[in-house]
């Protein structure tokens, strides 16, 4: 990669360079055939990633974008949602919700555990919900969510599935055609943006919906939104020689690039990947004295919050890192300078994960800490190695 930095935030990810070649082609008309060409393989990429029967889009804007999208075009006005939400991001549905008249019922959990599934049950219970969104893997906590549980759950009851898959598609499965033990128990609608574990840079949004979901919209007499409207966008994802609003042409490009990569490497073998990268990570950063906050069984595969020792200063850790070229995010909200985060995801590889948990001791041992970056390494090597099928 030509990166001169490791970019190890959970999002935006690092770009690799085939990704920046497309990026940097020549900008052509919205309209022209040859441009169309590309925008319908990269829909049909993502339409064969998240196996739907319905409808995908892929257009500019970000992740908010994307969760707007799924929510007007599901969830009318004073019709209610349950939000599982499993830190900071997934109570973002919460102000969307009231943005649009939406009734908003939330169940949080505890930063760093799952929502319990019984506490789901009994709300459900309670009251008629047309849908219930879930953050498949929040980012301010890296808490993923249990979809074999929830699922099967929310759909007894009725409602609507919405997953929002920011900080996980591409690296945790989200097949839109599998069942969850009944032929009717799948996820109605996932969200996500191309930063994360996609690996491209930052600007589309993209929301895929079966045909439950499109059902839901063509029972909504009036859509608050324009933009969001999927009826204005169906045309264009069906034939993009067709205009409703200018595409980011060069985006596109790199778009599917990208999702070309995510294919080729085959499903199974990112997913599992992720899950090596994330476990090995977490364990190497065991051996410094660091915690996650989330335990390993509910912890995401892409991204996870790192509790620092006692008495580590966050900002002064951070910028050693910065000064080695490794970039970390802060944590949010109530974990601001007691931990960070580190994203493990996309284009990510062992030999930068490597280095990385290498340099994490080195700023350690400079800040007064004494830890062993070798054993840290042996540590992260034992568990990274993923089989490739």
């Amino acid at each position: 990669m030509r990166n001169e930095e490791m970019l190890l935030i959970p999002g935006p990810t690092p770009v690799v360079d085939s990704i920046y070649d497309a990026l940097a082609s020549e900008t052509r008309s919205h309209t022209d055939a040859r441009f169309a060409a590309i925008y319908r393989s990269a829909i049909d990429k993502t339409r064969t990633m998240l196996k739907t029967d319905g409808e995908v889009f892929v257009i500019a804007g970000s992740g908010t974008v994307a969760m707007e999208m799924a929510l007007v075009n599901t969830v009318a006005a004073g019709e209610k949602i349950l939000v599982i939400s499993q830190g900071y991001f997934g109570d973002r549905f919460i102000k969307l919700g009231e943005a649009f008249g939406i009734e908003v019922d939330v169940l949080q959990s505890e930063w760093g555990k799952q929502v319990n599934p019984d506490d789901v049950e009994q709300r459900l219970v309670k009251g008629k919900f047309k849908a219930v969104t879930i953050t498949h893997a929040d980012t301010s906590t890296g808490v993923a969510a249990n979809l074999d549980v929830l699922v099967p759950i929310i759909k007894k009851h009725g409602a609507l599935v919405i997953l929002d898959g920011v900080c996980a598609t591409a690296a945790m499965e989200e097949d839109m055609s599998r069942t969850y033990g009944d032929s009717h128990h799948k996820i109605d609608v996932v969200l996500t943006g191309s930063q994360k574990a996609i690996g491209v840079p930052p600007g589309l949004a993209i929301v895929a919906f079966n045909k439950t979901a499109l059902d839901a919209r063509a029972k909504i007499e009036r859509v608050p939104a324009y933009y969001c409207d999927i009826y204005n966008w169906i045309p264009i994802m069906n034939d993009p020689q067709k205009y409703f609003a200018t595409p980011p042409v060069n985006l596109i490009y790199a778009y599917d690039e990208g999702m070309r990569l995510v294919l080729d490497e085959g499903m199974e073998n990112r997913y599992k990947r992720h899950e090596a990268f994330g476990k090995a990570v977490r364990a190497a950063l065991a051996v410094y004295g660091m915690t996650a906050l989330a335990k390993e069984d509910a912890a995401a595969a892409t991204l996870s919050c790192i509790l620092y020792p006692e008495g580590m200063d966050d900002a002064a850790f951070r910028a050693s890192l910065a000064e080695k070229g490794l970039i970390v995010a802060g944590a949010l909200a109530h974990l601001a300078g007691k931990a960070f985060r580190i994203g493990h995801m996309g284009n990510t590889t062992e030999e930068m994960l490597e280095k990385a948990v290498l340099m994490i001791g080195d700023a350690m041992n400079e800040l007064g800490y004494s830890v062993d970056p070798a054993k840290a390494v042996d540590c992260f090597k034992e568990l990274a190695y993923v089989q490739v099928t």
